[in-house]
């Protein structure tokens, strides 16, 4: 039997015609630039509907001319659109436990600036004074480019603050505080702003499903090797939460113990990825071998000075991997797995040609390994992933969109006006 139509399903003519408008902006950013004729074939849409669509959306100052396509082709020159960079913004929080980082993102993807503070996570509402302070800030330069085209705020955190600190070689005392605390709804109470929270995970594969490898593909797994290890789950274009919001929470996948020397023994027969993939393990073992690291700012000096330690961990994180990856695949058949982290491209490549090679060695007969594919963002990816969150909410096709869902000609009328 085939699927049942929009209409069939009960959709309003309006609610198809908003649903096309996400449609249109999301074909238009991955081609980046496009005709009328180019979207109407992406989008399988017919030229007069592409037509009032277009109209629609630079109406709604969300696209914009670009140029004229004069070669490879007959007749007048087609005109050439792109996303309006100023159409809207987004503003993104992420908190984690050594880090406060808020970001200011345009339409088509560009980081416009950022705050980020560099200490122990404080208690909940000296935290809140600080994001409030710069949300502010960034909330003025976006106003001061193109008023009143902030859709809202993204907050990106890693669940459960106070745990595994251990694991993380961390002792900060006030992140028991945040067990429990609503920081979603205390910023949205103090900003006057719309505030959308997602794991810190799950915020960085957004920035890649939204400005990154997403733009080719629709289904991927999303590792983010930082002070821990997390992820993201990214299926037919959209990104999974799960029941709780901890889709894609690879960290806390079993794997065999290390056998690093640095890597203290598992209280049972597995560990956790976290305790072998990650900038906390990396810096553990080059403390085992003799190096002084407060934090990550010693680490380039660290490695620089033991090489030989940061071949051992690459390899102990690499051999941590394997399982997980597979498992993701098996689990999801999905046919890509995206790897980022906060390590810089040279370290985060040679992981991921090392992943490469295992991975071929490792695959059960009848199947192939995922494609991975080096990240796209690094050490910005969960800033620029909550900032987008706003973005993507209310401007993405996603397959959940429902009656409530709020129409791009709604935001034009309403903060887009």
């Amino acid at each position: 039997m085939a699927p049942a139509s929009m209409a069939e399903r009960g959709l309003t003519s309006a609610r198809i015609r908003h649903y096309h408008h996400r449609v249109v902006l999301q074909r238009l950013r991955r081609l980046r630039e496009a005709s009328k004729a180019d979207l109407a074939r992406a989008a399988n849409l017919t030229n007069t509907a592409i037509g009032e669509i277009v109209s629609d959306l630079q109406a709604f100052g969300l696209i914009s001319v670009v140029g004229k396509r004069y070669h490879g082709q007959r007749g007048q020159p087609a005109t050439l659109l792109r996303l309006e960079p100023t159409g809207a913004y987004g503003i993104g929080v992420r908190i984690d436990r050594n880090r406060i980082e808020t970001a200011l993102v345009d339409l088509g993807g560009h980081l416009i600036d950022k705050r980020s503070h560099d200490y122990p996570l404080p208690a909940p509402q000296e935290a809140l004074a600080v994001v409030a302070a710069d949300v502010a800030d960034l909330k003025a330069i976006a106003d001061g480019l193109s008023p009143g085209r902030v859709l809202g705020i993204g907050l990106a955190q890693p669940y459960n603050l106070g745990a595994w600190l251990d694991r993380l070689n961390l002792e900060i005392d006030t992140l028991s505080l945040w067990e429990g605390y609503d920081f979603a709804a205390a910023l949205q109470s103090l900003t006057g702003l719309d505030v959308h929270a997602e794991n810190d995970g799950t915020a960085a594969a957004i920035a890649e499903l939204f400005y990154g490898f997403g733009r080719e593909s629709d289904d991927f797994v999303y590792f983010f090797i930082g002070p821990a290890i997390g992820g993201g789950v990214v299926l037919g274009g959209d990104y999974r939460r799960g029941a709780q919001g901890n889709a894609g929470d690879v960290a806390m996948l079993p794997v065999p113990p290390s056998r690093l020397a640095s890597v203290p023994p598992p209280k049972g027969p597995y560990d956790i990825l976290l305790a072998r993939a990650s900038i906390a393990a990396l810096m553990r073992h080059l403390g085992w071998h003799g190096r002084k690291i407060v934090g990550p700012h010693d680490l380039p000096a660290a490695i620089a000075a033991n090489p030989a330690a940061l071949e051992e961990w690459i390899a102990d994180c690499v051999d941590a991997l394997v399982g997980p990856v597979l498992s993701a695949q098996a689990l999801l058949d999905v046919p890509n797995v995206v790897i980022d982290g906060d390590l810089g491209a040279p370290i985060m490549q040679e992981i991921v040609s090392r992943l490469e090679t295992a991975l071929a060695a490792a695959i059960p007969e009848a199947r192939s390994a995922p494609v991975l594919r080096l990240g796209t963002f690094g050490s910005i990816a969960h800033a620029l992933g909550a900032a987008s969150l706003p973005l993507f909410i209310d401007f993405a096709p996603r397959a959940t969109l429902s009656a409530s869902a709020r129409p791009i000609a709604s935001l034009g009328e309403t903060r887009l006006a």
